[in-house]
């Protein structure tokens, strides 16, 4: 049985946000509920759908003195270990329907994608995208579900446990020097040049639509949770790189009930925090330098515009924790609370708990957040242990270990 850890998380209340704004037209150009219904069609028709468990942990909650706490557990999604499998394979897939549509004369579906005829004009086409391991993942699994040509590139930390489990998938994988944001400037030059097609996760100035697919493959986790919940969270924390996932998340709330929508937390780690100082500066604001965290997936210096047109205003908080924040909670997870289940957790996926852990620990920051013990709080464990080795040196087990613990 674990102990609560003791975490230190930075808070800043969002002054921008709208707690009683509609969700508006604007915003529904990015995420609606009648493109999320076509993403759902769409994904979970492909092989292997499976919806994501929703994990409640009671007894975490009472020793943080709320009423109920839930973690969707995104690890055994596609057999990709993360939530990304949603985002960049649907991303592949409307990219392939909008190029070879016209070339084959007719309207095309995700499910078109799977028949011969337009498997084999497929092979035509190369996607592109750079990485810090999980999009990257979900990129090559797509192009390799749907038969095209698929090159990712990661930066300079990107550990080879990562970089094999891309190339697993019939990508080919380019090393860059630099970090994350450098190794994306990279990816879109390459892709200029050979005429592929870049499916990133984040937006910038002419980019817009390969985003917006990838955030709308994200919500179908959220509505996933939102039906295994018997009731509406009071607060969401989710941890965000660019901030697409976190978007995704607050808007899927937002959309649907802009009166009742969570208090929502967005965390991210302190030495890759562009959120929150673009809430702090009023602009979008990026952070620059090696970005050294041991959250790889959310080692990101550059905000997404489509995001931040979401968060600016729908996020009422942004905290951020160091690794050992995450690493403390990872270890929790695993070695839970009383009765509670044990989960495998990556670096990257426990973020928004280490920082709602730190907040409901120290009570001026449980009070600003209106955080009290009618509160239910729900997380998105956005990955298990996408690196194995790295999961069991940080975490003193292996993921099997874990879960045949859990099972005994």
């Amino acid at each position: 049985m674990s102990e609560l850890p003791s975490i230190a998380s930075t808070v800043f209340l969002n002054p921008a946000r709208q707690r009683s704004q509609p969700y508006g037209a604007q915003r529904a150009q990015i995420l609606r509920a009648a493109a999320l219904a076509q993403a759902e069609q769409a994904i979970t028709a492909w092989p292997g759908y499976r919806v994501t468990p929703l994990h409640a942990l009671p007894q975490l909650a009472g020793a943080l003195g709320v009423a109920a706490i839930h973690y969707k557990d995104e690890g055994s999604r596609f057999g990709l270990g993360s939530f990304k499998a949603l985002g960049g394979a649907y991303a592949v897939a409307r990219l392939l329907c909008r190029e070879l549509g016209p070339r084959l004369g007719r309207s095309l579906g995700s499910a078109d994608l799977l028949l011969p005829q337009v498997r084999q004009a497929c092979a035509g086409i190369t996607v592109s995208c750079a990485t810090d391991g999980n999009h990257g993942r979900s990129v090559a699994w797509g192009a390799q579900l749907f038969g095209c040509r698929c090159v990712i590139y990661i930066h300079a930390t990107v550990s080879e446990g990562r970089k094999q489990a891309i190339a697993r998938y019939g990508a080919q994988v380019v090393r860059t020097a630099g970090n994350y944001d450098e190794a994306v400037r990279q990816a879109d030059r390459d892709a200029r040049a050979n005429g592929w097609f870049v499916i990133s996760d984040t937006s910038y100035p002419g980019y817009m639509d390969v985003p917006r697919d990838v955030m709308q493959g994200y919500q179908l986790m959220v509505a996933e949770a939102v039906r295994q919940l018997d009731q509406w969270p009071t607060h969401v924390f989710v941890q965000a790189g660019v901030g697409g996932f976190a978007a995704a998340v607050c808007a899927y709330f937002w959309e649907r009930d802009a009166a009742r929508r969570p208090f929502f937390g967005v965390v991210e780690p302190s030495a890759a925090d562009c959120l929150m100082q673009s809430a702090r500066n009023g602009r979008v604001t990026a952070v620059t330098g090696e970005l050294d965290t041991l959250m790889a997936g959310l080692a990101c210096g550059e905000v997404s515009l489509l995001a931040w047109d979401i968060l600016a205003q729908g996020a009422d908080a942004f905290c951020s924790v160091d690794d050992q924040a995450a690493v403390a909670t990872m270890r929790l997870l695993a070695h839970p609370l009383g009765a509670d289940p044990a989960i495998v957790a990556g670096e990257s996926a426990v973020a928004g708990l280490a920082a709602a852990i730190g907040v409901l620990r120290d009570p001026a920051a449980r009070a600003a957040l209106a955080l009290d013990a009618s509160s239910r709080l729900l997380f998105f464990g956005s990955e298990a242990d996408t690196d194995p080795a790295l999961y069991q040196q940080l975490v003193g087990a292996s993921a099997d270990d874990i879960r045949q613990g859990a099972a005994a």
